[in-house]
């Protein structure tokens, strides 16, 4: 286990973490929650011994790995995609290596009953063991599957990892650090450049991953669904709790209720008692009786309500001018960056009053198309038209890096205020929890929540109607983003929110428009609504559950299109696909049987002093390889016949 002791970090005046006391097991999987700045990314990087604390240490067991994912993943250039993600496995290529020098110093020793050959049998058959369970034989495959699972498709396996964003080549290093499967795994905020999609398939990997977890996030869900202890960071404290994190708020504020109930009677009691010693004190008689009960006082444990930070921005949008009733409509829309073609001939329309979340996943066009709607960037063809007096407010994905950083947050919000919205920037900034020489402040030295709630004050200097939100929550912690979310269901504008925060988009649309393959999928309810619709324990499963693309009638509202023909074979297509289906069931089972036999004479100590030990251990890598092939030779077939029926 890692094993924290009396951790302190100051800077200047302000005290970070005050003495932290921490242990981390090694099949923990814990939250890391607090508001932003609390120091949960300083606390994670003394654990991963990035930085070092002004007192205290960390102690963590020898010969333990760890994996740390932080926000500034240097990815190395000139190497694909998979290249790159195979680094993972230098480790494992050093195993292999190892165990084949191992095996030849075998094969050369006479010594049987020598301790140091014993030594080396053991030795020899740890290693082994540790190869076999990580996969051995497998690791492109592996590779390829976890790549796959975070969003990259075939094609781009073999395109350079220079030709992608940032946020994609975090993946790739998640990948490799979930492939490496250290003992101790330390993540900050993973779900930041995820899709959901994406985000699903790393809470099940998650929830299955037999070693300890330690993660920063501010989604509510991930959290809930990957962490079974909640660690909160707190005005320099750590509360430790063994819940996850939806049990954690609900046992924090039964816990609060019953502290601050507590402490109210305890104060009764002692001021009753103040009255009384005040009271005896008056009289001699009662002098000592009244020295007494003092006494007793000071003897009293008192209870004291623990600090917590609740300061929170005041959000509330301004009332929405008045509009068309259509307040977008586009037709045959078609978008292309070079070679690249991101949309493709779709239609979409949005009246006053609707509340729509764009979901998928990235890369599909979401944001391409918030960014037509406002006019940031132009269409590559059909046309686009905004209703008549729409006014828009946009946040873009980027907004807050946007920021000039030059600028104080003062000249940031004058600068985007219209002249009779000036007398009203310090209020609308003190809101936002900017106050006295706060606003002097340089952008430049603001955290990524506080150029996050600066974007959003500098928002509401303009009034809108179409308020349209590119992905808004990524640098806000669990409070804002109740605040932003409780100000946006009493908005009574038109509303249209890129997001991949399931927490957040919950009950907040009525209508979800998914991004796939170029096309664009409607369904009328909420994010909720749609996970369910699609039954989605893994949204890469549902590949056979092809949703309507969207039309526009011309009365505005969504027409599906005609159901997509199912493929029709011939009675000898029929014939030969089941044939295969049957031939690759068989040799699954064959191959099943070969590998257990394998595996049963490897479970023999005797087998690895065998001459002929390591030729059987390489036919024995074979048959998995085998084994792999014909399981997707059969899921081949399979829904090939299943896409017919």
């Amino acid at each position: 286990m890692i094993t924290l002791s009396n951790i302190f970090v100051q800077y200047g005046d302000r005290i970070l973490l005050n003495r932290i006391n921490l242990v981390i097991g090694p099949q923990d999987k814990a939250g890391l929650v607090g508001r932003n700045g609390a120091g949960k990314s300083t606390l994670l990087k003394i654990i991963a011994g990035e930085m070092n604390p002004h007192d205290g240490k960390v102690l963590r067991p020898t010969g333990s790995t760890l994996g740390y994912l932080h926000q500034e993943m240097d990815i190395p250039k000139g190497k694909t995609v998979l290249e790159e993600t195979m680094t993972a496995f230098a480790e494992f290529r050093q195993m292999e290596e190892q165990l084949e020098k191992m095996h030849e110093e075998l094969d050369h020793r006479i010594d049987y009953e020598s301790d140091s050959y014993h030594q080396l049998l053991d030795d020899f058959t740890s290693l082994n063991d540790r190869l076999h369970a990580m996969g051995s034989g497998s690791v492109q495959g592996d590779a390829e599957r976890v790549l796959k699972g975070l969003g990259f498709k075939q094609k781009d396996l073999t395109r350079l990892t220079d030709e992608f964003s940032g946020g994609w080549q975090m993946r790739i290093e998640l990948a490799k650090m979930l492939l490496r499967r250290p003992d101790y795994l330390l993540l900050d905020e993973p779900t930041n450049h995820l899709d959901i999609e994406s985000i699903l398939w790393l809470e099940s990997f998650l929830k299955d991953y037999t070693k300890a977890v330690l993660v920063i996030s501010h989604d509510r869900e991930f959290l809930n669904n990957v962490t079974k202890r909640t660690v909160v960071v707190e005005l320099g404290n750590v509360f430790d709790y063994k819940v996850a994190y939806k049990e954690f708020v609900a046992y924090r504020q039964d816990r609060r209720e019953k502290q601050k109930a507590a402490f109210e009677n305890q104060q009764r009691v002692i001021a009753d008692r103040e009255r009384t010693i005040n009271r005896f004190m008056a009289k001699a008689t009662k002098t000592k009786m009244a020295q007494s009960m003092q006494k007793q006082l000071d003897k009293l444990d008192r209870i004291e309500m623990e600090d917590e930070d609740l300061a929170v921005m005041n959000l509330r949008f301004p009332p929405a001018p008045r509009s068309g009733q259509v307040e977008a409509n586009a037709k045959n829309l078609q978008k292309r960056y070079g070679d690249l073609l991101v949309l493709d001939g779709v239609d979409f329309h949005i009246e006053r009053g609707e509340r729509v979340a764009f979901v998928g996943q990235n890369g599909q066009g979401k944001s391409t198309l918030a960014k037509m709607l406002v006019n940031e960037i132009p269409s590559s063809g059909g046309t686009l038209q905004l209703g008549h007096n729409v006014q828009i407010g946009y946040y873009a994905q980027n907004q807050s890096e946007a920021l000039k950083s030059g600028n104080t947050v003062l000249e940031t919000a004058e600068n985007e205020s219209p002249a009779e919205m000036r007398p009203k920037v310090r209020a609308i900034l003190g809101a936002f929890m900017f106050s006295g020489e706060d606003v002097e402040k340089k952008v430049s030295v603001l955290s990524g929540g506080e150029r996050a709630r600066l974007a959003l004050a500098c928002l509401l200097l303009k009034p809108f109607n179409l308020l349209v939100l590119d992905e808004p929550t990524n640098h806000l912690d669990m409070l804002s983003k109740d605040v932003l979310k409780k100000a946006l269901l009493e908005y009574d504008g038109t509303l249209l929110v890129v997001s991949h925060d399931r927490d957040f988009l919950g009950e907040l649309t009525t209508r979800t428009i998914e991004f796939k393959d170029r096309k664009l999928y409607e369904f009328l309810g909420d994010v909720n609504y749609f996970l369910d619709k699609r039954a989605l324990d893994n949204m890469r499963q549902v590949e056979l559950q092809k949703p309507e693309p969207v039309m526009a009638s011309a009365g505005g509202n969504g027409q599906q299109a005609p159901e997509k023909k199912k493929a029709i074979l011939t009675f000898e297509d029929r014939k030969r696909l089941q044939r295969a289906v049957n031939s690759a069931e068989k040799k699954i089972e064959k191959l099943e049987e070969e590998i257990a036999k394998f595996e049963a004479d490897m479970a023999d100590a005797a087998f690895f002093s065998r001459s002929d030990a390591q030729n059987l251990l390489q036919k024995y890598q074979g048959k998995k390889l085998e084994l792999e092939q014909a399981m997707q030779e059969w899921e081949l077939a399979q829904s090939e016949l299943e896409d017919a029926e």
